[in-house]
This record gives structure tokens, sequence and C-alpha cells, in this order.
């Protein structure tokens, strides 16, 4: 009689092959869908049901891509703005880091700073473009700010929300243990609220390129948005279109860097999904 041992074993052995095929399909359905898509709005371009002036076709959107990279100007483009979002998110992470802290760790310091956080919070930072151009010029730093500003909130509000939801039984345990403010700081609050701070700032990022792509768009000479403005005054769209993706995928690339980022910072967390 085969014990109990050799029939789990059986089953996992039994169970893998239909694991793979399922997560196979799973895949190959995912795939399947855009690739649709693509072939269908190839075919309504090719039969005049699709203007060009509404919609390039994709291979026209290919071939200008393939275009605009020999011709060196969307390589020219991407560096500069991926500059652009360096250098706003390096000023959003600190300034909102600085800021959660200061809120986080001390009721007075967030009787002073929550309260005005929320109010920006809840307007259309966007639209503090204009702002920006007469307090800043035209230049780099109206970009660069609106960016920033964008970027600060969903840093802020989930490290606040992470060093806030820290159990107060471990902060009182290292109490115990003679951590003062620092070590406290170290050890506990920074790990504890370390996965909050890190949705805020993938979060952040996909504020970042959004921002970006409105301040692009108003007196830039150079960037991806350049690009599309002088793509949209000669009617375009399959320049439009890859810059579009370009951004995307911009987002996409810097968010897988975070994630990577997540899981070597946070190897020592359980994995609930396998």
């Amino acid at each position: 009689m085969a014990s109990a041992q050799d029939k789990r074993q059986r089953a996992d052995q039994s169970a893998r092959p239909r694991n793979a095929d399922g997560r196979l399909w799973t895949i190959g359905a995912r795939i399947a869908s855009p690739i649709a898509l693509i072939v269908i709005w190839q075919v309504a371009s090719t039969v005049g049901l699709l203007s060009p002036r509404i919609l390039a076709a994709p291979s026209d959107i290919v071939a200008t891509a393939v275009r605009l990279i020999e011709s060196g100007e969307l390589i020219t483009g991407i560096a500069v703005s991926f500059l652009r979002v360096v250098a706003g998110f390096s000023i959003a992470v600190f300034v909102g880091i600085t800021l959660a802290l200061i809120s986080g760790l001390s009721r007075l310091g967030e009787a002073v700073i929550d309260p005005p956080i929320q109010m920006l919070k809840a307007m259309p930072f966007l639209g503090l473009l204009p702002l920006f151009i007469l307090w800043f010029g035209i230049g780099e730093a109206p970009k660069i700010g609106l960016v920033a500003f964008g970027a600060i909130f969903p840093i802020y509000l989930t490290l606040h929300g992470g060093i806030r939801g820290i159990d107060r039984k471990l902060i009182e345990a290292g109490q115990t243990l003679d951590l003062g403010t620092a070590g406290i700081i170290r050890h506990i609050i920074i790990p504890g609220a370390l996965p909050s701070l890190l949705v805020g700032i993938r979060y952040g990022l996909s504020v970042a390129w959004l921002s970006l792509v409105v301040g692009e768009q108003i007196n830039a000479s150079s960037g991806l948005g350049y690009i599309i403005t002088y793509a949209r005054d000669f009617l375009q769209t399959d320049v439009i279109v890859v810059c579009l993706l370009v951004y995307a995928m911009m987002g996409l690339l810097t968010d897988g860097l975070v994630r990577m980022i997540e899981a070597y910072a946070l190897r020592w967390r359980p994995q609930v999904i396998a």
C-alpha cells in the first residue's frame, strides 16, 4: 500500500503540469488581446476606415520610430526628459521624506505640516504651470518644479501613513533596549515604514511622468513634449503616438526598477503569492 507521502508526491507531480499549462494559457490570453487589437487597427487603417489624421497605422508608427531613432531626435528627447524626471523626482523624494518624518514622528509637526499638505494635495497641481512660468520663467525650472510638486504628495502620504501605522509596542521595546531617537528611527521606524514608502515612490514616479507630459508641451525647446508639440502643429499623429509610447515605456521601466529595489530591500518579508 502506498504511503501518504507517496500519494502527496504523485499529486504534486500531476498538479505541476496543470499549473504550468494554466500559466501558459494565462500568458497567451494576455498577449492575444493586444495583438488582436493591433491587427484590427492595422486592417482598419489599410482599408481606409481609420484616417491617418485621426490615428496613424501601426506600420507607419514603427517606421516613424525607426526614423526618429536613426536621426537621433528621439534618443535626445528621451535623454532630456529622463534628466528632468530625475531632477524633479529627486527633489520630491527628499522633501516628501523630510516632511513625512517630521509630521509622522511629532504631533506638533503633524499639526503644522499635515493641514497645508492636505490642502495643496486637493489642488489641481497641473493647473499651477502658468504660475510656475511666472515665478521661474520659461526655462527648466517650471518643468522640474511641476514634476517635483506632483510627486511629493504620494511619497509624503504613504510614508506618513506607514510611520503612523507602526506598532507602538515596537517603539516601547526599542526604548527598553536603550535605543535613542536616532536608533529607533533607524532600526524600527524606517524598516517598518519602508514598504509604504516604496509604494509611494512607485506612485510618485507615475505622477512625475504625467506632470512632465504636460510641462514639456508648454514653452519647451527639447524633450519628448517638444517633439509632440511640433508634431501636433503638423498633424503628425504617428510621431505623437511614438512619443506617447516612449513615455509609457519609460514609466514602466522606472516602475520596474523600483520593484527590483523593493524585492531586494524587502526580501525579509514572507511571500504571500508564489
